[in-house]
């Protein structure tokens, strides 16, 4: 059997980097996990090539190869899952699709043969089977959460490496939190499932071994849904290995904002070579936190608490939601002055839509709100739904909030507080490469030269070289997100 597995492509949008990984001579910023995973639950007898859409074309050759394609993909892929079901019906190759937009919406596509909802560990053996018996069904679906002892290692030899930023890999699936706008307890629910530590290990030696070096997205829902047993047994385990290993690894994650009230675990994961993390802020008006459900951001002070994250050497992403029924007309206003007090420089900021199955998604229905489905783009201006605001005053400001943070005045002056805050990890190795020499270079010529906020850089420049020296590469490649940022933002 010959299996041609597809990610489609992603958009430009702001978790994309397309802008910033030009300055690297990178394709994309993280390979698809899921479909490597997919590929090693198949039988290992047969064929399986994979093409990204991110990084290579779909030639027509590929489709006459193959037996089968699977197609997996988010919200944000959806036009391209639909363009690669219409190639395949036309090369009359059948279309096994599964994945998050698949497992909620399905129903939106026409053209596929075969849907395998939910996770695939639990869902593809079916399919399998009944492909060997000749009569494969058309959807298979369950309501259990399979165990990630059954999760296998990801087939890394399909990928072409050198096209990436980043590789990523996953310890744990669910998150106990039960936010009203988020899909993840619909996907892979409210008790977090861990792999061993013995697994991730082994996952990490098996990219160890395959010659990759640099950066490791951890992609959970929540890293720290278990706390215990992250203390216990898998960080314990991950410091010793990297520390076996002189930390060829530095990875990044993401968890909620409790991680700041717990000192020894946000030193175990420093110890373990994070350097930074993602985490939902999502607005700082309390009446829309507590309307969403966000219990774990309220009593706190959330400036504090990423400050003190930045402190203790995890620099903090940010998501941050405008489009609350609870929002004032000052949230605009609020949200600017938050991103810049918190020194958060990558702030993804994007106007709430209801995924489907949610929470808010059942509510708007129920309340005759609701427009249609996400298009998965937090930064493309849309809302699924009728907000209580009104909708082109909530754009205009939303467009207002963006615009402002990624100016070069703003970006400058949030770099500057982080930078000042911020502690370089002590344990870690920090590697000069070509890559590095190279976006340094370009980022002379784009930012410096060409750019409309080239007096800025200049100033970021000085002021790194000469009274942060150690964290100048960091304050560079701040700048180049900075860039892309502004880019995406222009496009809203």
């Amino acid at each position: 059997m010959k299996i041609l597995l597809i990610s489609p492509e992603t958009p430009a949008t702001f978790w994309s980097f397309k802008e910033a990984l030009k300055f690297i001579g990178k394709k994309s910023s993280e390979p698809p996990l899921g479909l490597l995973t997919v590929a090693a639950l198949l039988p290992s007898t047969w064929e399986k090539k994979l093409i990204d859409l991110n990084v290579a074309p779909l030639r027509d050759k590929e489709l006459r190869w193959a037996d089968y394609v699977f197609l997996s993909g988010m919200n944000v892929h959806i036009h391209s899952m639909k363009n690669v079901i219409q190639r395949c019906n036309k090369a009359g190759v059948p279309v096994v699709a599964g994945g998050p937009l698949i497992t909620t919406d399905y129903e939106l596509f026409t053209g596929v043969d075969h849907f395998i909802l939910n996770e695939a560990e639990a869902t593809l053996p079916l399919f399998l089977q009944d492909l060997a018996h000749g009569h494969p069904q058309p959807l298979y679906r369950t309501d259990q959460f399979p165990d990630m002892k059954q999760t296998p290692i990801p087939l890394w030899h399909l990928l072409d490496m050198k096209k990436y930023a980043n590789m990523s890999i996953q310890y744990s699936r669910g998150c106990p939190f039960n936010c009203e706008f988020c899909s993840i307890t619909i996907l892979n629910g409210r008790r977090p499932r861990t792999k061993s530590s013995r697994q991730l290990i082994a996952e990490l030696e098996s990219l160890y071994h395959i010659g990759w070096r640099g950066p490791v997205f951890i992609v959970d829902d929540n890293f720290i849904g278990n706390k215990r047993k992250l203390k216990d047994d898998v960080l314990p385990a991950l410091i010793a290995w990297s520390k076996k290993r002189k930390f060829p690894f530095v990875f990044n994650t993401e968890v909620s904002i409790n991680l700041a009230d717990d000192d020894q675990l946000v030193k175990m994961m420093v110890q373990a070579g994070f350097t930074s993390t993602f985490v939902g802020i999502e607005t700082p008006n309390n009446e829309s936190l507590t309307k969403c459900g966000k219990v774990q951001n309220l009593k706190r002070d959330l400036v504090a608490s990423v400050k003190k994250l930045h402190r203790a050497g995890l620099q903090v992403s940010g998501g941050f939601i405008i489009g609350f029924d609870q929002d004032p007309p000052t949230i605009f206003e609020q949200q600017i002055n938050f991103i810049q007090k918190s020194g958060i420089i990558t702030a993804m900021v994007g106007l709430l839509n209801a995924p489907s199955g949610t929470r808010l998604f059942e509510r708007m229905k129920k309340e005759n709100r609701l427009l249609q489905i996400m298009s998965g783009d937090n930064m493309d201006g849309t809302m699924n739904f009728i907000p209580q605001m009104n909708y082109e005053k909530l754009r205009a400001g939303y467009k207002f909030v963006v615009k402002t943070i990624y100016e070069p005045k703003e970006l400058y002056e949030r770099l500057l507080t982080f930078l000042k805050e911020y502690r370089l990890p002590g344990d870690i190795p920090h590697r000069l490469t070509l890559t590095h020499i190279s976006a340094f270079l370009k980022s002379i010529w784009k930012l410096g030269l060409i750019s409309k906020g080239r007096r800025y850089y200049w100033k970021l420049f000085g002021y790194s070289m000469f009274r942060q020296p150690q964290k100048f590469p960091l304050a560079i490649t701040m700048m180049i997100y900075g860039y892309h940022f502004r880019r995406v933002a222009d496009k809203i």
